[in-house]
């Protein structure tokens, strides 16, 4: 019977351990106060326990134009949440479209995520209105989920060419502010 006691004692002294150093070494990208549990897995350059990465999720633009996950990759990705009916992101938009239109032969690859529903007629027109040029991807859970459904809108983020988010930002951006962020993005290859 004692010898069934320090085995039993052994084991789960062993567990114990096991998952303490389970815990501590695979939360180490995880938001504070959560715990992750699993083998944390590997992004594409992009160091976790320093920043955000761009999540490994797939983007399908409304022309059916797959954008992967290795895709992105060594490209500087801008992630902007709009919706047709937003006054600032309408504002947004022609400025986004000039800067895509400069830096997309460059690396750089803008996706406006479309969070409201408009037929396709309405889509188009709206695009031709506010010179849309960059592509746009119709929200979907796995986008939402991925990067956390924005709080307001527009809501943009910028990756670098390492797949490391450097700005998340609820408001409109001007294109000087959103041009001082590229640039140096842009020259780093």
């Amino acid at each position: 019977m004692r010898t069934r006691t320090l085995v039993a004692l052994f084991v789960a002294a062993t567990v114990g351990v096991v998952v303490l150093l389970f815990v501590s070494t695979g939360s180490s990208g995880s938001k504070k106060g959560t715990i992750a549990l699993g083998t944390p897995t590997a992004a594409a350059a992009c160091d976790k326990s320093s920043g955000e990465c761009l999540p490994p999720v797939q983007f399908v633009d409304i022309d059916g134009k797959v954008y992967s996950p290795s895709s992105l990759q060594g490209k500087v990705v801008i992630v902007n949440f709009w919706a047709t009916w937003c006054g600032p992101c309408q504002k947004e938009i022609p400025a986004f479209s000039r800067i895509y239109d400069k830096y997309k032969n460059q690396g750089v690859l803008f996706l406006g995520i479309m969070t409201d529903s408009p037929d396709s007629q309405t889509l188009l027109n709206f695009a031709s209105d506010f010179n849309l040029t960059y592509p746009v991807v119709r929200v979907n859970a796995d986008i939402n989920q991925a990067f956390g459904a924005p709080r307001a809108l527009p809501t943009t983020i910028i990756f670098d060419r390492n797949g490391k988010q450097l700005t998340r930002r609820e408001g409109a951006l001007s294109d000087d502010a959103l041009e001082s962020i590229l640039a140096p993005l842009v020259a780093s290859k």
